[in-house]
């Protein structure tokens, strides 16, 4: 997958994008992530971007020249997703995350300041995507965002090739609670049936714990699941919180 991000704040994404995961997805060949300057695509000496808004109001408003500029050069004949990050935005949950990693190719506009003149979502941008019902001082974290979620997505990025699939959200739940060694830690144990071998009871009580957090923390969630008959009867289980989650086998 090749990723195009348009900013003007490149140096932001320099370590961000050179770290971890996101350096070997690069490194083995499986995402290619280019970062380009808005400003270098400016019609002025003095690379404007931006300019005061008509009828008044706060703040400076991104202009749609070198936006479009930029777009074009980069994109060329070639046709892929223009997606321009806003708080307006459809919001960025998992489903459409595992859509995006689907495509070859993205775009990636990060507005700034009050937002971007209209004419480029309009005419030039193909979807408007959220992370989260906040403002930031810029879509360049967002961004950074977006990638992140969908290079876990792509077909040989994460380790075990269905990592990304069982993580929380994926599947529609949360995700329950997570072990690793020491067996005992300050008077603590994992939970015995996680060390038992018994790969059914391991799966149940998994699903046990994942149907109970997400009852717990994000109920709305429920809603959209595909529940069989032992999901409800393990929900009617919880019909207040527990003290000891861990507990249940």
């Amino acid at each position: 997958m090749r990723i195009d991000i348009f900013t003007l704040f490149p140096a932001m994404f320099f370590s961000a994008l050179q770290e971890s995961i996101l350096k070997r997805a690069q490194q083995r060949g499986l995402l290619t992530l280019i970062v380009h300057s808005i400003r270098d695509y400016a019609l002025d000496r003095h690379q404007m971007t931006d300019d005061l808004p008509y009828g008044g109001g706060e703040g400076m408003i991104l202009k749609p020249e070198p936006i479009f500029r930029a777009v074009r050069s980069v994109l060329g004949q070639a046709t892929a997703p223009v997606i321009l990050l806003t708080p307006q935005g459809r919001p960025l949950k998992s489903a459409l995350v595992q859509e995006l990693a689907q495509q070859p190719r993205l775009l990636l506009i990060c507005g700034h300041y009050e937002g971007v003149d209209e004419r480029v979502r309009r005419y030039l941008v193909t979807d408007e995507i959220s992370i989260g019902d906040y403002v930031l001082t810029g879509g360049e974290l967002a961004a950074m965002v977006l990638v992140d979620a969908v290079a876990r997505f792509i077909p040989g990025v994460l380790g075990a090739a269905e990592s990304a699939h069982h993580d929380s959200y994926a599947s529609g739940l949360l995700e329950g609670p997570q072990y690793t060694r020491p067996l005992v830690f300050e008077n603590w144990a994992v939970p015995e049936v996680l060390v038992s071998g018994n790969h059914a009871r391991i799966a149940r009580w998994k699903r046990t714990m994942a149907l109970q957090r997400t009852l717990e923390r994000r109920p709305d969630l429920l809603e959209g699941v595909m529940l069989t008959g032992e999901d409800v009867e393990i929900l009617k289980q919880f019909h207040r919180p527990m003290d000891e989650p861990d507990a249940m086998e």
